[in-house]
């Protein structure tokens, strides 16, 4: 991970006050014992690149704080870092098995000197879970979750995911800001 990814990360780290002890065990889990560090944040699109989870759940925490200080002032920048750092925590998999596998060249692309069609697949021997019902599945042994916290994991893919579809017109505004922040992000800031 480079120093500048490093240092964001820390800094958000910190704001973890009220619940600090819980989220460091949840924090030195992840980071020892799984993919945490080093995932993708995608198979082909977005940071689908070593650390590109990292990286993306970084630029989700700064831009949620950032949309709810002036939108939603009244949500602690706690919650905030808390659940832009484990929405999308199921894409490390389990700690034995990664979700994203790397894929290697086809015979022809090595011969011909590329590379794979897309960097990473996925893990089809892991039990299916969502994405944010793994993150749950993940996070709620270590620490403890408000139930805004726990709907805006789950719900953070909004009208984009079928299943979400029950949540509609109920979401908090944790959940709606942090669905926006994961959008801006996904489509706006990580474009490349």
């Amino acid at each position: 991970m480079d120093k500048e990814l490093k240092k964001r990360y820390d800094d958000l780290k910190a704001k973890v006050i009220n619940r600090k002890d819980d989220f460091a065990d949840l924090m030195d889990y992840l980071e020892n014992e799984t993919q945490w560090l080093i995932a993708p944040a995608s198979t082909r699109f977005h940071l689908c690149v070593e650390s590109g989870l990292l990286e993306h759940s970084v630029n989700v925490a700064e831009t949620l704080i950032r949309i709810k200080n002036t939108l939603y002032p009244t949500i602690e920048d706690e919650s905030c870092v808390i659940v832009a750092l484990l929405h999308d925590l199921g894409k490390v998999g389990m700690p034995s098995e990664p979700l994203y596998l790397k894929n290697q060249p086809t015979d022809n692309q090595r011969r011909a000197g590329y590379g794979p069609t897309y960097p990473y697949s996925y893990n089809t021997n892991l039990t299916y879970l969502s994405v944010p019902i793994r993150s749950l599945y993940l996070a709620l042994p270590f620490i403890p979750l408000t139930q805004e916290e726990t709907q805006a994991i789950a719900y953070h893919d909004g009208q984009y995911v079928d299943d979400n579809k029950s949540a509609a017109k109920n979401e908090c505004p944790l959940t709606l800001l942090l669905q926006y922040a994961d959008n801006w992000c996904g489509f706006v800031v990580e474009e490349r």
